[in-house]
């Protein structure tokens, strides 16, 4: 069974899920071919594969942290179509299984604003308006991946969609930082570069311990590897030399890490065997 809680220090992490949606495996695997690849992932007949939204809700004795907030409910039927998004269970429905509402989540992180990383951050009421689902919580994002978001190229610019995003400002409710920042006591930001210029991803410390979001820097336990580089990212070279970097502290530490697009595990660890990095579920 699938490990969906744990105890970190005196932190309560929580994963979470939005839903699921399907991406070309050939494109999620880059030069990895697919002889390989479908081992792991089985592709449809259409070539894609499933992959989860997943969120992680971090409960310190300060705050409530949410990393990541899915596709969100703003989509309409064609999008639906393109993705064959399953809107199960729900970032919300999963948060009120917790027993929390869109009203107790004091900080949002996003590691990045394409649309399956933060489509949650706002919903469209019942006037029609597109206003930020999470009223009190400070949205975090890296000013240099806020301003990239605002002026995409050509290349990504159906992967950043302005309302889930541009309406934080206006609400006041926006923070941007740039480079490693604390949020609060034992959760920070730190640059991960490569699936985008400024992507961010989330290390959380209590007592000793550590778990580190991985974000799209490791979108699944499956891209383990080095050389596992989806060929969204931008800056595969950079994600290659990030990945390394961290995986060297997350093997000395024993961090625990967290996938965002694994539909089957939230959480596990890297290890290295015979010189080569490797998956290890808790």
């Amino acid at each position: 069974m699938t490990l969906e809680k744990l105890r970190l220090g005196d932190f309560d992490i929580s994963g979470l899920r939005d839903g699921y949606f399907f991406l070309d495996g050939g494109a999620m695997f880059g030069v990895v071919p697919k002889t390989l690849w479908e081992q792991k992932y089985p592709a449809d007949s259409k070539n894609r594969i499933k992959l989860a939204l997943n969120s992680v809700l971090i409960r310190t004795p300060h705050a409530l942290v949410l990393v990541e907030t899915g596709i969100g409910t703003k989509i309409d039927q064609k999008f639906r179509g393109i993705y064959c998004v399953e809107k199960d269970p729900g970032l919300l429905p999963s948060l009120s299984r917790l027993g929390l509402g869109p009203e107790d989540i004091d900080f949002v992180v996003n590691t990045h604003l394409h649309f399956d990383h933060c489509g949650g951050n706002t919903f469209r009421n019942e006037k029609g308006q597109v206003v930020p689902t999470f009223p009190r919580a400070r949205y975090v994002i890296q000013k240099g991946e806020w301003e990239w978001a605002k002026h995409p190229s050509e290349r990504e610019k159906s992967s950043y969609i302005g309302e889930n995003f541009l309406p934080l400002e206006g609400y006041g409710l926006l923070e941007l930082v740039e480079g490693n920042s604390q949020i609060t006591e034992g959760v920070e930001v730190v640059l991960s570069p490569g699936h985008t210029p400024r992507h961010q991803s989330v290390k959380v410390s209590s007592r000793g311990q550590t778990l580190f979001y991985l974000g799209d820097l490791v979108p699944t336990s499956a891209h383990i590897r080095l050389s596992y580089i989806m060929s969204y990212d931008l800056f595969p070279l950079e994600t290659l030399e990030t990945k390394r970097k961290f995986y060297q502290q997350a093997t000395e530490e024993d961090w625990v890490l967290a996938f965002v697009h694994d539909p089957q595990y939230y959480f596990g660890k890297v290890g290295k065997k015979n010189n080569k990095y490797e998956f290890v579920a808790l």
